[in-house]
């Protein structure tokens, strides 16, 4: 996709399949606090994670377009999954930089002491090549569990955060992570950031969770910093579209974010 180079007051652009990938923004928020974030939740296809891949690549390309073409100076792929579908075909259709999502195995295998990680995900991204590439390229000599992850992220989108429904989920879905013996349970769905309390207290003491998103903040920094595109000082703000309804978004946005946000329509 051609256009003009972009421009330090131009926004940066997120996008998932839902409010997931609000994660990410907070902790883009911290390290680049003046910076105009635009954000796209896919609701309408929400969660990726079931989804067949070629759709989700489909989807992620759509999105990925309509906000190169709304004007962002750089993308972030606050998704794992869409990451794992999609992130050279956006790297190869898109003029600006798109920085990606990936488990962050490497950091998990460096801080464990058991030698044994878990792996908490989306289907999708459970079962993926990427996925198989980072376990054999950074946990050599570590046991690693995956585990798959169906309808946790769909209890984030529906405002589950610490209440019994959550609760009772996530002592079903970690039984294999408690029994596996693993101390080092890596964060593999950005809608997990959200849960990480209820998680932690049904994990028990010794277990560290581990979460991509401030990495993806520095990278994201870094670049911006290295192609002189980063915001001028002063207030920055956040822009959240949704293919969903936005008046059903908009009290689960507002939660996660902790401030009031408006939630627009969009078609993409």
């Amino acid at each position: 996709m051609k256009g003009r180079s972009p421009a330090p007051l131009q926004p940066l652009a997120l996008f998932d399949s839902g409010v997931g990938g609000l994660s990410v923004a907070r902790e883009i928020r911290r390290a680049l606090p003046s910076e105009e974030l635009l954000y796209v939740a896919d609701t309408a296809y929400c969660p990726y994670g079931d989804r067949p891949e070629p759709e989700v690549r489909e989807r992620a390309l759509a999105v990925g377009r309509h906000l190169a073409r709304s004007g962002a100076k750089l993308l972030v792929v606050a998704c794992n999954t869409a990451t794992g579908a999609a992130l050279e075909d956006l790297r190869a259709t898109l003029a600006i930089p798109v920085v990606g999502l990936e488990p962050a195995v490497k950091t998990a295998a460096r801080v464990t002491r058991a030698r044994r990680i878990g792996v908490m995900a989306t289907t999708a991204t459970a079962r993926s090549e990427r996925l198989r590439t980072l376990i054999r390229s950074h946990a050599q000599g570590i046991e690693v569990v995956t585990l798959p992850c169906p309808g946790l992220a769909d209890l984030v989108e529906e405002g589950h955060l610490d209440d019994d429904t959550l609760v009772s989920r996530l002592e079903d879905l970690t039984r294999p992570l408690r029994e596996a013996g693993v101390d080092t349970v890596v964060l593999g769905c950005t809608h997990y950031a959200f849960v990480a309390p209820a998680l932690s207290r049904v994990l028990g003491p010794g277990f560290e969770l581990v979460d991509s998103a401030p990495a993806i903040a520095r990278r994201t920094e870094h670049l911006l910093r290295e192609a002189g595109l980063l915001a001028a000082p002063g207030p920055g703000s956040l822009r959240v579209l949704t293919t969903g309804q936005p008046e059903k978004v908009a009290p689960i946005v507002e939660t996660l974010w902790g401030a009031p946000v408006e939630v627009e329509a969009v078609t993409i």
